[in-house]
């Protein structure tokens, strides 16, 4: 595989002396191709199978890397074409919101759709890396980049949107690098770019708007959050909400808008009595997100299902409440926990 033209902000790197020590100068990119991988596809597990694969095509194609565009840019197109391959087989993967108008009936029954391949959050710890706010790859990986609503809208962009938008605005490289990419003309690129940022903007939040987890008043909120889950307490959960708030709940094509539907939902549809919920605190997508869990009869907390949350103005504008006890093992989260390792966590 040939390089790319050299980027205004990378230097060029020397050849190096085998496949091997290419692989080695290469494992410092894995958060961000893996970020890169995600937002492409919206599969945890797809993204780390094709980060694996883009690892594997380098060291094979180790011998034929010259020196002439940056080792980060070079990953890059491997792993940007891996993404496109796999997306001729596998499609996009939406929210339910993404899929037809929300519903009016909060007590009726939701039924599972499992052969919608659904979006899934990833994981905060995955794609961050350990270095400071100057290292670039944390530059590139930001949390504006990975929320889930725009990670959601993405996938409702046609394939080479996609590619041209996360090149060009979130890796920043040249319109004439991403034309070459994809074997078409800067003008093509630049157009495209265009209708992408378009329908971006009528999907996704808008960053000045959202509020950060660490904020205080943000803390505050979650804590509050918390423990009305916990409680199962509905009148404490209606002020935590605001009034058009979305709640989506993958494998669930049912979606609901407005503080009255989501609290008629939780009141007729959770199955958690009072003081039988466990909310573990952790974060997915550059987002405050909770593991919530069950008590169940033979006095075991298990997982009930993982709330990514969107706050906006000092309250909940979103909750994506996945189902699925793999998620729980994705984020580190256990699989159950006793009454006395719940009480400890309280």
């Amino acid at each position: 595989m040939a390089d790319s033209p050299r980027t205004a902000d990378t230097p060029v790197e020397q050849p190096l002396g085998s496949a091997d020590e290419l692989l080695e100068q290469a494992k410092p990119y894995r958060n961000e191709l893996l970020a890169h991988c995600y937002r492409m596809l919206g599969s945890v597990h797809d993204a780390e199978d094709l980060v694996q694969d883009t690892y594997l095509r380098a060291w094979r194609a180790g011998d034929r890397f010259e020196g002439r565009s940056s080792l980060r840019t070079w990953l890059y197109r491997i792993a940007t074409n891996a993404c496109l391959t796999a997306l001729e087989q596998r499609g996009r993967r939406p929210m339910p919101s993404g899929l037809g108008a929300p519903s009016d009936d909060p007590e009726r029954p939701v039924t599972e759709s499992p052969e919608v391949p659904w979006l899934e959050p990833i994981p905060d710890a995955m794609f961050s890396g350990s270095s400071g706010p100057s290292d670039p790859a944390s530059v590139v990986v930001n949390r504006s980049s990975m929320r889930l609503a725009l990670v959601a809208a993405l996938q409702h962009l046609p394939t080479r949107q996609r590619v041209v938008l996360l090149l060009r605005d979130v890796l920043k490289w040249r319109a004439a690098e991403v034309a070459e990419l994809l074997g078409t003309t800067t003008a093509s690129v630049n157009s495209a770019l265009q209708r992408a940022r378009a329908q971006l903007e009528q999907a996704a939040p808008v960053e000045e708007e959202l509020t950060e987890p660490t904020d205080p008043a943000a803390r505050e909120l979650l804590d509050r959050y918390a423990a009305a889950f916990e409680r199962s307490d509905v009148t404490a959960i209606v002020d935590l909400f605001k009034e058009d708030a979305v709640w989506e709940m993958p494998p669930f094509p049912q979606w609901f808008r407005g503080r009255e539907s989501i609290v008629r939902l939780i009141g007729a549809q959770c199955p958690i009595g009072r003081d039988e919920g466990l909310m573990l605190p952790t974060s997915a997508n550059g987002q405050p997100a909770f593991g919530l869990y069950n008590l169940r009869e033979d006095g075991i907390y298990r997982p009930f299902h993982l709330q990514v949350l969107t706050l906006l103005d000092g309250q909940v504008a979103h909750v994506g409440a996945f189902f699925g006890d793999g998620l729980f093992a994705t984020f580190g989260l256990p699989a159950q926990l006793s009454a006395e390792e719940a009480a400890a966590r309280r």
